[in-house]
């Protein structure tokens, strides 16, 4: 009777035996993926760390003609040699993302119509491509230097959730496969992200390794309440901030023509630098950077920092 019970116990197990197995792999594989995940980041040459630094006069007017030799990088306070240097005649690269997520309305047509205005003012080797995003992030215009709009742009309709930050790590993506050093990215939302898989701030790192700056158009409606406003504007202002960009407030048509002209503006007279980190450690912490210019008293505004490789 003992040697029967064996049996069944021996039998049990041998068809248990391949389920537990199939679960230790599954599970190992899904936290392997969820951990991959967690720290994802672009592709890129890190090796080398570009700024586009906007550079202004006392009078708030662009600093033109600045030689390399005025210009001094310092990170976390040590200064570094640079490797390259480009003055306002480099082309850039953008990403407009327009929000058509259900929040954004009958505002749809006034971010396109800022997207057309945008089109108008590309020098003729710079590239734009076009995104917009509600619930996914889909593609409208691939990269050209086309100023008409494809015809998709005028289908869209607002609907769906808000998929923001997923839009800025999207746009990080492919900008990091481009080969201009000036890299953009152009916002218009309403800032309130409802559906992304990313964080904001995974999405902030992403646009700092591909070496973009990010430019925010908040596009809220006059009716959002004070609070609500206040939060939202806080996510736009924050990836223009770290990212040496601009925050243009809740803009109406004069407004926001004037605001893609300055944006379209500032790209065309960026200086671009670049350095090797003499920290070569691969440790994942946040490096701050500063820029500094000798001369005259100018103002400059460019990225705060990023994050080094980690292994």
């Amino acid at each position: 009777m003992k040697h029967f019970r064996f049996l069944q116990h021996a039998r049990a197990l041998s068809f248990l035996t391949p389920l537990i197995i199939f679960q230790i792999i599954f599970f190992s594989s899904f936290t392997a993926i969820l951990a991959q995940d967690d720290d994802d980041i672009i592709d890129v040459d890190s090796s080398v760390v570009i700024l586009n630094a906007t550079i202004t006069d006392k009078d708030g007017k662009p600093a033109l003609g600045l030689k390399e030799s005025q210009f001094q990088i310092f990170e976390n306070g040590v200064r570094q040699e640079l490797a390259f240097f480009e003055t306002q005649k480099s082309p850039f690269s953008a990403v407009i993302l327009i929000d058509t997520s259900g929040s954004m309305e009958q505002r749809v047509v006034l971010a396109r119509s800022a997207a057309i205005n945008f089109l108008d003012r590309l020098r003729p080797d710079d590239n734009v491509a076009i995104y917009n995003f509600d619930s996914d992030v889909k593609l409208v215009q691939e990269f050209s230097n086309l100023r008409d709009l494809n015809h998709r742009a005028f289908n869209l309709e607002a609907k769906g959730y808000t998929a923001l930050n997923d839009a800025i790590y999207k746009a990080a993506q492919e900008l990091s496969k481009r080969r201009e050093k000036r890299r953009a990215i152009i916002v218009l939302s309403d800032g309130a992200d409802t559906r992304s898989g990313k964080s904001s701030s995974k999405a902030l790192k992403a646009a700092l390794s591909a070496n973009a700056t990010i430019y925010t158009v908040d596009m809220s409606s006059v009716n959002t309440g004070g609070r609500q406003r206040m939060q939202n504007q806080g996510a736009l202002k924050n990836f223009a901030k770290k990212s040496g960009g601009v925050f243009v407030k809740t803009p109406g048509g004069v407004q926001m023509r004037k605001a893609f002209e300055y944006i379209v503006k500032e790209l065309s007279v960026q200086y671009t630098v670049g350095y090797y980190p003499s920290n070569v450690k691969k440790d994942g912490k946040w490096r701050k950077i500063e820029l500094k210019l000798s001369g005259k008293n100018f103002d400059v505004r460019t990225r705060e920092g990023y994050n080094a490789r980690k292994n």
